[in-house]
């Protein structure tokens, strides 16, 4: 699962007094089209490795797949990914619910559409959203999937915070994965595409080290997410749902 996305470049240190050679690790990014039964459904700017997860985890957060199942077979190649999928003539194209500042026809939240969480999940103990947040690493977007006590089930990291997502929830449907028994941690804002992708998957919890936008809150009040976020004092801010965390006062 783990894949080197890093890489080491020369670069020039520099203060008043001088300039020092040096060399510095970079991250790798890679330009992949994506076709859905020979129709281009995407270019996506990615870091390399864990395709055929993140191909998975975006077709089934753009509502394109419904599961694993409803795809046929996936070719991974140099810069392009070519997925058939079992009834082309059933999943023409995107059906998504809620679309949120990356363009496109959808301009309106309508939580009615949307899934709800289950009520009853088991909820998770102050002490595992404080060791979520501490394997968030800085300086880069990443996800983790964690169990309820704890255990990390997933880590993945990318140029952006919603394909890192989209390989944790793809590594989940390859595996068969329960989601509704886990927590989602990821390093960027909680917005409501994060909000969406949580609730197509049935993700209870999510906890970020970012901030949380107000529509992100309002959705997750009206369908059950719980979401936190990591406050600059160091405390986690729980937005939505606090029955689902024990152990707070």
């Amino acid at each position: 699962m783990p894949h080197t996305d890093f890489s080491s470049l020369p670069c020039l240190l520099l203060d008043e007094r001088e300039r020092l050679e040096s060399t510095e690790g970079v991250s790798q990014e890679t330009v992949i089209a994506l076709f859905v039964n020979g129709r281009h459904a995407e270019t996506a700017i990615l870091s390399p490795g864990s395709l055929e997860e993140y191909t998975i985890g975006f077709l089934f957060s753009e509502e394109i797949i419904r599961s694993k199942d409803d795809i046929e077979s996936i070719r991974i190649e140099e810069n392009r990914i070519s997925v058939l999928t079992t009834n082309p003539f059933r999943i023409t194209g995107r059906r998504k619910t809620v679309l949120a500042g990356c363009g496109g026809s959808t301009s309106y939240i309508d939580t009615t559409s949307l899934p709800r969480i289950r009520d009853g999940s088991n909820p998770i103990s102050l002490p595992v959203i404080r060791e979520i947040i501490s394997h968030l690493p800085g300086g880069k977007e990443s996800a983790i999937l964690i169990d309820r006590d704890g255990g990390i089930i997933a880590s993945f990291h990318d140029i952006g915070c919603s394909p890192a997502v989209d390989r944790v929830i793809g590594y989940g449907l390859l595996n068969n994965l329960d989601f509704s028994g886990t927590v989602l941690g990821i390093s960027g804002r909680i917005t409501s595409e994060m909000v969406r992708r949580c609730l197509l998957a049935g993700i209870p919890i999510v906890v970020s080290t970012g901030q949380v936008t107000d529509l992100a809150a309002r959705i997750a009040d009206e369908t059950n997410l719980c979401i936190i976020s990591h406050t600059r004092d160091g405390r986690p801010a729980c937005f939505s749902h606090p029955e689902r965390i024990r152990g707070s006062v």
